[in-house]
């Protein structure tokens, strides 16, 4: 029994070595890949480490981080990323918890049936809906920015109204029925009472929703097709050149991602005991 035991440990360890290394190699690659110079890019054989072309020795070039720094296309989609997702997620969570607490709380008809009808709308293909959703947004006249953040809130919402209302689901009706006592409407009963329970949700959920919209390439390089000012990072990175038009500044490309990707880390990093909170929530039921 005990040998069983022994090997079915290994075999676990064996493959969450294998799914860590699977999932942390691309970014490790991208991290080495942007401290490489051309030349040392196309070394054959290709080398984990930044390596110097004649000596061998390890050697780190910082070019293609001043070339990403000094790209004012680059600058501006920081911004405007920061801009267009701050907005969506900032939105989605107003709106969502609203609605959240609706469906999670109150009892009215066809409740069950909106549930289901929210969770359908997040099974959409994003290409599916792309056309149609670009044509209306052009023809009522709304600017690319704006547009942007309208056409993430049709997956971001969803989303948030799903999750969220289980969270308020999973609260005592004993709250509503004591604030109720004390003289509190419904609207105070929301955000003085529940809300603040559901604050490792709101982080969640904000969260998943501003790495969605920070990190989303097709809509944006639809609706900025027409207007280079407002492209966001993602496009801007897709949009490098090098020297000559059969270059690719894959170095260049790298560093970006590793800087477009550094946010989203730190984020992360300082908000991980409400991410690890929300997402355990509600798997133990008193």
């Amino acid at each position: 029994m005990e040998n069983k035991n022994r090997i079915g440990k290994v075999i676990l360890y064996i493959v969450l070595a294998f799914i860590f290394v699977y999932l942390v190699f691309p970014f490790v690659w991208a991290l080495s890949s942007a401290f490489k110079s051309d030349n040392q890019l196309i070394m054959t054989p290709a080398t984990l480490l930044p390596r110097d072309v004649e000596t061998g020795e390890i050697s780190f070039y910082w070019g293609n981080f001043k070339t990403v720094f000094h790209n004012s296309l680059f600058i501006n989609g920081l911004k405007n990323s920061a801009i267009v997702s701050l907005s969506t997620t900032i939105l989605a969570l107003i709106i969502g918890s609203f609605a959240a607490f609706a469906l999670g709380k109150l009892r009215f008809t066809g409740r069950t049936a909106m549930l289901y009808l929210v969770l359908s709308i997040t099974m959409f293909p994003q290409i599916s809906v792309l056309t149609g959703l670009y044509a209306v947004i052009r023809n009522i006249g709304i600017d690319v920015m704006p547009g942007m953040v309208l056409s993430y809130m049709l997956f971001t919402l969803p989303f948030t109204v799903w999750v969220m209302s289980s969270f308020f689901r999973g609260l005592p009706d004993a709250l509503l029925e004591a604030a109720s006592i004390d003289g509190a409407s419904f609207f105070q009963t929301f955000y003085l009472v529940l809300l603040p329970l559901t604050l490792p949700a709101v982080v969640t959920t904000g969260l998943l929703g501003f790495i969605g919209a920070w990190n989303e390439y097709l809509f944006a390089l639809t609706f900025t097709s027409l207007k280079e000012a407002d492209r966001t990072v993602t496009v801007a990175i897709a949009m490098f050149s090098g020297e000559s038009a059969y270059q690719e500044p894959f170095g260049a490309i790298m560093a970006a991602s590793i800087v477009v990707t550094i946010p989203l880390l730190i984020m992360v990093f300082i908000m991980q005991k409400k991410i690890i909170g929300g997402l355990t929530a509600g798997a133990v039921k008193e």
